[in-house]
C-alpha cells in the first residue's frame, strides 16, 4: 500500500510539473529581459522536477534567438543562435515524446518562424557555393523539423558537392526512405516546404553532374506534384536546366 500511495505521489507531483505555466518565464520575456529568462529556463532544464517539460526548453530557445539578434558582451551566449538549436530541438523531441505535442502548439509561431531563419541560412549558402556551411546548417536543421526528408536530401546534395560521394549516397538512401511516405505538404511548415523544395533540385543537380539522368528526371517528377505552381520552384528548376 505505500509503495502505491508512493507511485500516486509520483505521478501527481510529475503532471504537475508539466502542467506549470511558467508565468515567471513569460514575464521575463515580456520584460525583454532575455538573459535572466535563459538563465531561469536553463535552471529548470536541469532540475530534476522539470528537465524532462518540453516548456522551458522553447522558452530558453526564444530568449537565446532574441540574444542573438540583439548581440549581448556575456561570452556565455556568443553561440546564442546555435544554442537556440540545441534548445528548441531537445523541446520538440520531450513534447512529442512525453506530451503529445501541445507545447509546439503553443510555440508553433515562433517554430515557423525560427525554421525559416535557419532554412535561410542553408539557402544562402547553396547559392554562395558553400556547400560545407550548407551542410552544417541543414544537420542543425534537422533538429528542429519533424519532416526530414528534404535535409536528407541537401546532406546528401552537399556531400556530393565536396567530392565525398559515399556519404552522399548514405544521406539520399535515408531520404529515398522517406520519399515514398509523404502524401502531401499541405500541412507542413513554409521552411520545410522549401527546404524540400532545395533538396529535390539541388540532388537533381548532381545527378545530372554524374550523368545520371534518369534519376535526375525521377526525383523532379515527383515533386512536381507539389510545387508545379510555385514560383521559386520554377525558377529554382529554372537554374537546374540551364546549369
Amino acid at each position: 500500500m505505500r509503495h502505491l500511495i508512493t507511485f500516486i505521489g509520483l505521478a501527481l507531483l510529475s503532471q504537475t510539473a508539466m502542467a506549470q505555466e511558467y508565468n515567471d518565464l513569460k514575464i521575463l520575456f515580456a520584460d525583454g529581459d532575455y538573459e535572466k529568462l535563459v538563465k531561469k529556463a536553463e535552471g529548470y532544464t536541469t532540475n530534476d522536477k522539470t528537465k524532462y517539460d518540453p516548456v522551458p526548453y522553447f522558452w530558453a530557445a526564444k530568449g537565446l534567438y532574441k540574444i542573438s539578434l540583439s548581440g549581448t558582451d556575456d561570452e556565455r551566449f556568443k553561440n546564442a543562435y546555435k544554442d537556440a538549436i540545441k534548445f528548441l530541438g531537445k523541446g520538440i523531441k520531450y513534447d512529442l515524446k512525453k506530451n503529445d505535442g501541445q507545447a509546439m502548439e503553443e510555440f508553433n509561431e515562433f517554430v515557423v518562424m525560427f525554421q525559416m531563419t535557419c532554412f535561410n541560412r542553408i539557402s544562402n549558402d547553396i547559392e554562395a557555393g558553400d556547400y560545407r556551411k550548407a551542410y552544417s546548417w541543414a544537420g542543425r536543421y534537422k533538429k528542429i523539423t519533424q519532416n526530414p526528408v528534404g535535409v536528407y536530401l541537401i546532406m546528401g546534395a552537399c556531400k556530393y558537392q565536396a567530392k565525398d560521394r559515399s556519404s552522399a549516397r548514405t544521406n539520399w538512401k535515408e531520404a529515398d526512405a522517406l520519399l515514398p511516405e509523404i502524401t502531401g505538404v499541405e500541412s507542413w511548415s513554409d521552411a520545410d516546404k522549401q527546404v524540400l523544395m532545395i533538396g529535390i533540385i539541388e540532388t537533381a543537380k548532381a545527378y545530372k553532374m554524374s550523368m545520371q539522368d534518369d534519376k535526375a528526371k525521377d526525383i523532379l517528377g515527383k515533386a512536381a506534384q507539389w510545387f508545379e505552381e510555385d514560383e521559386e520552384w520554377q525558377r529554382r528548376y529554372d537554374d537546374y536546366v540551364n546549369s
